[in-house]
């Protein structure tokens, strides 16, 4: 992507969007990519456009004798007549040089990746679909996201020791939503090779891997997730697919570019009419077919698109008129770009972006660190942090100081900063107590959005490594990679399901098995007391909120203001001695004459911690957060 290339959606060449529905209803007009169902019967299809022939193979033993045929346009479709096959069915396609291939819009994998498909009934044919639950999402100011690995975290209390599910999953919701968690985040669920995968490796993207249930399991998940008032989110990759069990280059070598070269192979075309549908569709049917009320698209920055459409900007169009104005419904990127232009209210725009500026500059005050990236923030960590709190992108990308600083997802903890380590600790490993009690409330305390990891609310010491599954030669390459990365000889076999298993926090909403210091119950407490006053102070001035500005830092506590009706103030000493309040007091929004930080008749005091309101000296790692009229 280019910076300076506009990304506002227009009627473009590779234009593919789908046509909306009825304002305020689900849109059930057919995809193009996976089976058609018919009154005539189910029509199976296939994109191929790199092969003389396709015959389809049905049923359990996928008995090639009896192969059905199929037909091709110019385009490169090979469609079936429609056929009498029923929900639960085994279908694969035979290709021209005998191999047998699942369907790359699978619905479902009852045999891993290199198995057969399984037909699955559409919600818009589903007995009692129009009966569910009236649901229309929750609007983006109230989130607060808690991201889950649905393998290692979605145990059911009963069954410590068990691979999470779906099912096990839904057993944690109402302690979830207790606690002050607005939205749920699942980690990539797309159909992946083995048993345990982080999930960035799938390579079937309609399917939910087999190894966390059913369907009808996610559904059951999203519907008693929405019963008990949390949005449902889900991770999604589209900038590669996983090296192991992607058949696509044997029968559609057009979906990728050889010109363009990635850590996976060749890069995925976007310039394709059929390539961008078919991403296009994936990111509606999790949305309509299941439900799902956002969507966080994995490093974009990694997807090429010269099209005078960005396909980000077509998707997220396509997406939200799909949708229509009565369902909340947002969209998130990671971006390693920092490209602002994609951010905003217009359709064609996204909701927010994950800021890693943010946690890098949290991460180095903390822990000291320095090593890798963290070396740019080192020498002036605080500055950086006050910068990103304030205006958004610190080190790279495009000027983010006209955008809310709900535009950004904020966070101290996540799969990535934990799982990337060479031993995968939490923060909690790794600070003073008092320093990540500051820091957790500067986090759910500042208007951007934020976004907890598994096990973060109630205190769990438990490593997350990162593991996957792979066959034996993959599997070596991904060790070798991994010492490699770290110029380490002994470290965590990522293959090894003893690496998975101590990547499980115990239960989500349980106490963690093993906690020293502060108890599980006193820090979930200070969680959900930081989330309380969140929810009755902080979240109503979030949809006027403007960029914030900073003074002080260094030899005095630091200050920062962001301006709704109200304006917001956080005084912040992120170090380990005492310091002064910031000497000319807070700086307001509207760049006016700061005021001193003693009380005000008009700065109402939300939290302070730990001395008292009005100290000539805020304590080391101390915050104190007002809200005081402008």
């Amino acid at each position: 992507m280019h910076a300076s290339r506009e990304v506002r959606h227009d009627t473009g060449t590779h234009h593919c969007s789908l046509p909306s529905g009825e304002q305020g209803e689900l849109a059930m007009i057919p995809y193009d990519f996976g089976p058609l169902w018919t009154e005539e019967g189910v029509i199976f299809r296939l994109w191929a456009p790199g092969t003389d022939s396709v015959r389809l193979l049905l049923g359990p033993d996928q008995d090639r004798t009896r192969a059905f045929p199929m037909t091709s346009d110019a385009e490169g479709w090979w469609r079936s007549l429609p056929l009498p096959a029923e929900e639960g069915t085994d279908y694969s396609f035979l290709l021209h040089d005998g191999t047998a291939v699942p369907d790359p819009a699978s619905r479902r994998q009852r045999r891993d990746v290199h198995g057969p498909s399984v037909l699955v009934k559409p919600r818009s044919h589903r007995d009692g679909a129009a009966a569910e639950e009236e649901w229309t999402g929750r609007p983006w100011e109230e989130t607060v996201l808690y991201e889950v690995h649905v393998g290692a975290g979605g145990e059911q209390s009963s069954r410590v020791g068990s691979y999470g599910t779906f099912s096990g999953l839904a057993t944690h919701l109402p302690a979830l939503a207790e606690s002050g968690i607005t939205a749920l985040e699942l980690m990539p669920i797309a159909d992946f090779p083995g048993a345990r995968n982080w999930g960035y490796d799938g390579v079937l993207p309609f399917a939910p891997d087999g190894a966390y249930g059913t369907p009808d399991d996610l559904h059951e998940l999203i519907r008693l997730a929405h019963r008990n008032g949390l949005s449902m989110w889900l991770d999604v990759v589209y900038n590669h697919f996983g090296p192991e069990g992607n058949y696509l280059h044997l029968y559609a070598p057009q979906f990728f570019n050889k010109d363009v070269n990635t850590p996976w192979g060749a890069g995925i075309d976007f310039t394709r009419p059929q390539v961008r549908r078919f991403f296009v569709e994936n990111a509606l049917y999790w949305i309509e077919e299941y439900g799902f009320d956002g969507l966080r698209l994995d490093a974009v920055h990694a997807i090429h698109d010269p099209s005078e459409v960005h396909i980000l900007s077509e998707l997220a169009e396509t997406v939200r008129r799909r949708v229509g104005p009565g369902r909340h419904v947002h969209l998130v990127l990671e971006n390693d770009g920092n490209e602002a232009a994609f951010l905003g209210s217009r359709p064609d725009q996204y909701t927010a972006q994950w800021n890693d500026d943010i946690h890098h500059a949290w991460h180095v005050l903390l822990t000291g660190e320095s090593h890798g990236y963290y070396h740019e923030y080192a020498r002036n960590p605080e500055a950086a942090l006050l910068q990103a709190l304030a205006t958004g992108y610190v080190r790279r990308g495009e000027t983010s100081t006209h955008l809310s600083p709900t535009r950004f997802v904020a966070f101290l903890q996540n799969h990535d900063q934990i799982g990337n380590r060479a031993f995968g600790e939490r923060l909690i490993s790794l600070t003073d107590r008092d320093a990540l009690r500051a820091a957790v409330a500067s986090l759910l305390l500042a208007p951007q959005i934020p976004l907890l990891f598994m096990g973060e609310i109630r205190g769990a010491e438990t490593p997350f490594q990162f593991f996957c599954d792979f066959g034996k030669d993959l599997a070596e390459a991904v060790r070798a990679g991994r010492r490699r990365e770290f110029g380490l000889e002994d470290l965590p076999d990522p293959i090894a399901e003893e690496t998975f298993l101590m990547s499980r926090p115990g239960t989500l909403s349980g106490p963690p098995a093993e906690m020293t210091g502060t108890s599980a119950a006193e820090w979930r407490s200070w969680y959900e007391e930081l989330l309380a006053i969140r929810s009755r102070y902080l979240v109503p001035l979030l949809p006027d909120m403007k960029p914030g500005k900073a003074v002080g830092g260094g030899e005095e506590a630091a200050v920062i203001c962001w301006e709704p009706g109200w304006i917001m103030e956080l005084n912040l000493n992120g170090a380990a001695r005492p310091l002064p309040g910031a000497a000319a007091g807070a700086a307001d929004a509207a760049g006016a004459a700061p005021v001193a930080p003693a009380p005000h008749r008009d700065r109402e005091l939300l939290l302070g911690t730990p001395g008292p309101e009005g100290a000539a000296l805020m304590p080391p790692w101390s915050i104190r957060v007002y809200r005081r009229r402008p």
